[in-house]
């Protein structure tokens, strides 16, 4: 059977800020809508539940984020989640350069765990607490090719 990524799906705390961030990393935005009825409530297995949400994809055309934010029933926060803990885990994301990248971050008050690491002289990675509290992994790869 053959099978394909369709999306990651984040629940958020602000849809604009989460899709404010996304864009500045280079993500488009390619809908938003507000969804619920019947359809919603099955798929979702929440009765009368109402969210707004908005489908971005990365420039490449291959990666895509459902962000959604719950108008009913109400989102319930959580402590953010820790890298070691299961479940989903983190959205990572391969940049350029991944200094400019952290600047982006920055801007939005989302900054690295500890620090960038290097990976074996081929990667230049770290975590980031992203809006809602979102582990976001920005990885730069050293060598091209």
């Amino acid at each position: 059977m053959p099978i394909k990524l369709e999306n990651v799906g984040i629940a958020v705390r602000d849809l604009d800020a989460a899709i404010a961030f996304f864009t500045d990393l280079g993500l488009t935005v390619l809908g938003r809508q507000t969804v619920s009825g019947e359809w919603a409530d099955t798929a979702v297995g929440l009765d009368g539940n109402r969210a707004k949400i908005a489908m971005l994809q990365t420039p490449d055309g291959h990666g895509r984020l459902e962000l959604f934010e719950y108008i009913h029933p109400a989102a319930i926060e959580t402590p953010p989640t820790l890298p070691n803990e299961i479940g989903m885990h983190r959205v990572a994301f391969s940049v350029e350069d991944i200094d400019a990248a952290l600047e982006i971050a920055a801007k939005h008050g989302c900054h690295p765990l500890r620090g960038v690491a290097t990976y074996e002289d081929v990667y230049k990675l770290t975590y980031v607490r992203g809006p809602s509290g979102i582990i976001v992994m920005l990885a730069e790869e050293l060598k091209k090719g």
